[in-house]
């Protein structure tokens, strides 16, 4: 009988909590949203399914621990969240990333790349919310860069800055937020179709979202080949904290670019972003343990990033209203792509897409929308390491 007693205390049933239920709930709902709806369920899956893991409920007496937790020091998850603590994994994210990308049409109009950086203006927005709302200035930081919508660049930022270890001048220790930063970036990232598309017809008139925009010229080998080059040196001698991120996505770019890596692209954008993208969500997912996450600064977080991710959108389309004040007629850009200056890759430029034929079905935005929308990864990774060299 004591041995049934001593089964039943380390039993999930005698552990159970209304906050493990809850998130259970909560990693069910997302993956019911990624087969239902199919938002982003390359990443909803992983992650809901990691939710769950994480709020499995067992018993850790002080004589007897079970090591099963992701908290726990020498269990098996906690080793595989080595990779998100240490900001191993979104580097690599990016490197696959890389491979992917065609940078054909911001190379033929570069001034599409100011559209990528007006839509950051919700990081720095959310990160002055953040300091008002009573948040330390690192974890603002990791905070305001969920405006991005770059959920790789969010765990990056907040593996650095809101790491539950680093100790500021005063002596305090700062929360650890990579849990509720990485869900709130990953689920506004997910629903990019639903939040993007009011912002965008509140902010354009009918006759806007009919421009038509002239088709890129034809890029040669060579100019995508130098890109990468001149990108990392440009943007890493502005921003050296980026370094590891953006390092890897032009490594990326220049895999597939150079034409005499495709092994090497190849594995970098299919088998390898697919394996680290496998690790990192049911790692990230299996963080938010309902001691852990269930508090008022992860609603804070949900709220500011809901606000962050909002004026991002709104800023990358009225900026392109307003450069189009100084653009001649056959020059003119439709500020439908101006939500693609985000980092969501590609939904955002499809969503651009979506709108632009529900104005005119004749009317292809998408190889436009990618311009801002590339610009967006870039921009967000530089504004990360902005908010490194001055947050550190």
């Amino acid at each position: 009988m004591e041995g049934i007693y001593r089964f039943m205390e380390f039993t999930g049933f005698a552990n159970a909590t209304p906050g493990h239920l809850i998130m259970i709930c909560v990693g069910l709902l997302f993956i019911f949203l990624a087969i239902k709806y199919e938002y982003e369920p390359l990443l909803l899956v992983p992650i809901g399914f990691g939710i769950i893991v994480g709020n499995i409920p067992f018993a850790q007496p002080e004589e007897f621990s079970l090591q099963v937790g992701i908290y726990e020091q020498g269990s098996v998850l906690s080793y595989l969240y080595f990779g998100v603590m240490k900001g191993i994994y979104p580097p690599l994210i990016f490197l696959g990333i890389g491979a992917m990308l065609d940078f054909s049409t911001l190379i033929s109009n570069p001034k599409l790349i100011l559209i990528g950086a007006a839509a950051q203006i919700g990081i720095f927005a959310t990160f002055f919310g953040a300091l008002a709302l009573g948040f330390y200035p690192q974890e603002a930081g990791a905070i305001g860069i969920i405006g991005g919508a770059d959920g790789p660049t969010a765990i990056f930022l907040a593996s650095k800055l809101a790491n539950g270890v680093n100790i500021l001048p005063d002596g305090t220790t700062v929360q650890n937020l990579i849990g509720p930063i990485a869900i709130a970036a990953y689920s506004y990232m997910a629903l990019v179709p639903v939040i993007q598309p009011p912002i965008m017809r509140l902010f354009t008139t009918k006759k806007e979202r009919l421009i038509r925009m002239k088709p890129p010229r034809s890029v040669s080998k060579l100019e995508k080949i130098l890109f990468p080059i001149l990108g990392i040196l440009l943007t890493c001698f502005i921003s050296p904290s980026a370094l590891p991120l953006l390092g890897m996505l032009f490594f990326g770019n220049l895999l597939k670019e150079s034409t005499v890596t495709n092994r090497l692209a190849e594995t970098a954008r299919t088998s390898l972003i697919d394996i680290v993208t496998i690790l990192i969500g049911l790692t990230v997912g299996a963080s938010t343990q309902a001691d852990v996450f269930l508090t008022p600064q992860s609603i804070l977080i949900f709220v500011l990033g809901a606000l962050s991710f909002m004026v991002a959108t709104a800023g990358g389309v009225l900026f392109t209203k307003f450069m189009n004040l100084f653009l001649s007629k056959e020059n003119k850009i439709n500020p439908l792509i101006g939500n693609a200056g985000v980092s969501a890759v590609p939904d955002s430029a499809r969503v651009s897409q979506i709108e632009g034929l529900k104005a005119d079905p004749t009317n292809h935005l998408l190889m436009h929308a990618m311009g801002p929308n590339v610009a967006g990864v870039i921009g967000s990774a530089v504004a990360a390491g902005i908010l490194l060299s001055f947050l550190m």
